[in-house]
């Protein structure tokens, strides 16, 4: 979705009047924010493209964790998913039980003394972070089809489908 479309879907839950009286900018800069920029003149630079222009020029993240903090979020990176086409699909998923059982052990031995230290509370989230980015990788993988069964050839019969429970 595009800066401006999202703009004018929050124009819709808030009004613009009181958007642009409490930003203190023109009601018809608002309106400009919520629309295409094109070669016409019609639209205008909105705040969310310029936030992403600063991210873009300066390459420092905690700009975006900040904004994301602002907004009772917590910023993870979405990994590359160029992993090769014939990626197989039982040990990605047995990655993510793995790195989702080693969280649970974090919590669990940082909970035995019933107080968990700033150290083991990083640990913890260093852990979430990672699994998060992980299983997002696999759904991206899983959406560019990178882990749908191969063609068999036309002389062999199709094996049937199981399920694994």
């Amino acid at each position: 979705m595009k800066s401006h479309e999202v703009l004018k879907q929050a124009f819709d839950k808030s009004s613009p009047k009181s958007i642009a009286s409490e930003l203190g900018v023109s009601l018809s800069l608002v309106y400009k924010w919520a629309q295409d920029q094109s070669g016409s003149g019609s639209g205008s630079r909105n705040p969310l493209d310029r936030i992403v222009e600063i991210h873009d020029h300066t390459q420092h993240l905690p700009i975006i964790e900040w904004l994301c903090e602002q907004c009772s979020g917590y910023y993870v990176r979405n990994p590359e998913s160029d992993y090769p086409q014939d990626c197989e699909v039982l040990p990605a998923t047995n990655e993510i039980v793995g790195q989702f059982s080693t969280l649970l052990a974090q919590i669990s031995q940082a909970a035995l003394d019933n107080s968990i230290t700033p150290d083991e509370a990083e640990n913890i989230r260093k852990s979430w972070d990672k699994l998060k980015s992980f299983t997002e990788g696999f759904v991206r993988c899983c959406e560019k089809g990178n882990f749908e069964l191969m063609q068999e050839d036309d002389e062999q019969e199709p094996k049937p489908r199981t399920t694994l429970y």
